[in-house]
């Protein structure tokens, strides 16, 4: 009887041994059974990248969801996809299920930006990052900048002076400029012009396919970031052997406690020029565009900003410089910038990546698969945003309702630099209405795309002094 009972045993063990694999596969293929969200994946690799970046952004998303709707697949950058659109599932992505879903790049800005970046990670070494970048970039330590970022602003605007300009093109100079500031502190100015050469260079390779072959944009670009990655160490080097105290970002990430490695330290210095340069780039040229645009919203700017001077000089005609407590005094001006992240929504949407398989409105979201909530969508909602392609900055004199206005995404993984953004933003505002008058020049209706919408030819202005 125990002899039976043995072999009844070891028999059971290993029924369930096998048939436990297969239980799992059935469990699993019944998961897969769930349908992807309808769509289309396009050519074979290719995908539906041109389709999307040749094009206004609107009019692509507008098809998908009045065909598909507020969920659908696509395939761009070489990475199969899932776009979402609606505010309610970019909650369920950025914040409600954020676990689920984990940062990532197409494969071309994770190699150029670099692996250890905090772009690409979550979890603990994520959280140790974004208090290292938040220490540099809080109120607290912008307000000590403020003064240089002033300088920085009135030397780039006194250098367009009288001259035709390609609005863009300067607004790059001047963020990548604010952005040394921020990360190197005043020694910026030494290591500026090598950082700037190797940076353009690397930049032209961002939204490029990861096809290292000589002669490429990626093959140009890597070579770029890889000179870029010695500067940065040169650097590092240098403040070691100097032993001086700064307060920058470098600083914060150099912490002994924080046991950060030069690749470390590199990748995120890199990261943040990318994060914090051309988007707030495109932010100050559609600025430009719209108030150019809207006479009666330039003069209200414009009072605003002289109020400021006045209040702040009495009957000294010399104005004194910006403080930081009067950059809290341009509610006007600031909704301006609001609503122009809005309409411009310069960041169409956000990279995630699928950690395991997701189940979102009986849809199957594949792991591995990248899933972009659609801000420019939502933005651009009517049912949200009434009137939505008008320039309207008084609509934001409501704050709008949540997860319904992201400029800077949301969740654990929302940008930590938007502070520093804004403050830049509102500094080259206040030299430009005060004290100059620009025009724009040639046809000023046109839009370009690439991967950043902009106007046409980047916004060709002349800039001249008032009497």
């Amino acid at each position: 009887m125990e002899l039976i009972s043995m072999i009844l045993f070891s028999f059971c063990s290993i029924v369930i041994l096998f048939l436990f694999p297969c239980l799992f596969k059935l469990f699993d293929s019944v998961r897969r059974t769930l349908p992807l969200p309808p769509g289309s994946l396009g050519w074979p690799y290719i995908g539906e990248t041109f389709q999307l970046y040749s094009q206004n952004p609107n009019v692509f998303f507008a098809s998908k969801v009045k065909r598909y709707g507020s969920i659908f697949k696509t395939h761009i950058l070489g990475c199969p996809c899932v776009m979402i659109s609606s505010p309610e599932a970019a909650k369920f992505v950025l914040v409600t299920r954020a676990h689920l879903f984990k940062p990532t790049f197409p494969a071309s800005k994770e190699k150029m930006l670099g692996k250890q970046a905090i772009f690409f990670h979550q979890g603990d070494y994520h959280t140790k990052l974004r208090k290292l970048v938040l220490r540099a970039f809080m109120p607290e330590a912008i307000k000590n900048i403020v003064p240089d970022i002033e300088s920085l602003a009135k030397d780039s605007i006194q250098s367009w002076e009288g001259r035709l300009i390609t609005t863009f093109q300067e607004m790059k100079t001047y963020t990548f400029n604010v952005a040394l500031l921020s990360i190197f502190g005043k020694d910026e100015v030494l290591y500026r012009e090598d950082l700037k050469r190797c940076y353009y260079i690397l930049e032209k390779g961002y939204n490029s396919m990861p096809i290292n072959l000589p002669g490429t944009l990626f093959n140009k670009s890597m070579k770029a970031r890889k000179e870029l990655a010695q500067i940065v160490a040169k650097i590092l080097s240098t403040r070691r052997q100097m032993k001086l105290d700064h307060t920058d970002l470098l600083a914060s990430f150099m912490g002994d406690k924080e046991g950060l490695t030069d690749e470390q330290i590199a990748d995120n210095i890199i990261g943040v020029i990318f994060a914090a340069r051309d988007t707030t780039a495109s932010v100050m040229t559609w600025i430009l565009k719209y108030l150019g645009e809207n006479p009666s919203v330039l003069q209200a700017v414009t009072e605003e900003q002289e109020a400021i001077i006045k209040s702040n000089s009495g009957d000294d005609e010399k104005a004194p410089s910006l403080s930081w407590a009067d950059t809290k005094k341009m509610p006007i001006t600031s909704r301006v910038i609001q609503e122009t992240l809005r309409v411009a929504s310069i960041l169409s949407f956000t990279f995630r990546e699928a950690a395991e398989d997701v189940e979102y409105q009986g849809y199957l979201i594949p792991k591995g698969w990248k899933v972009l909530p659609l801000f420019r969508n939502i933005h651009h909602s009517p049912e949200i945003f009434p009137d939505p392609e008008k320039f309207d900055p008084s609509r934001f004199e409501v704050a709008p309702k949540p997860n319904t206005f992201m400029p800077f995404g949301n969740g654990t993984h929302s940008c930590p630099g938007n502070e520093l953004a804004k403050i830049e933003m509102l500094i080259l505002l206040h030299h430009l209405t005060t004290k100059y008058r620009w025009s724009m020049v040639g046809s000023n209706s046109g839009i370009q795309y690439g991967p950043f919408a902009l106007p046409q030819n980047g916004l060709p202005i002349r800039l001249t002094k008032k009497l």
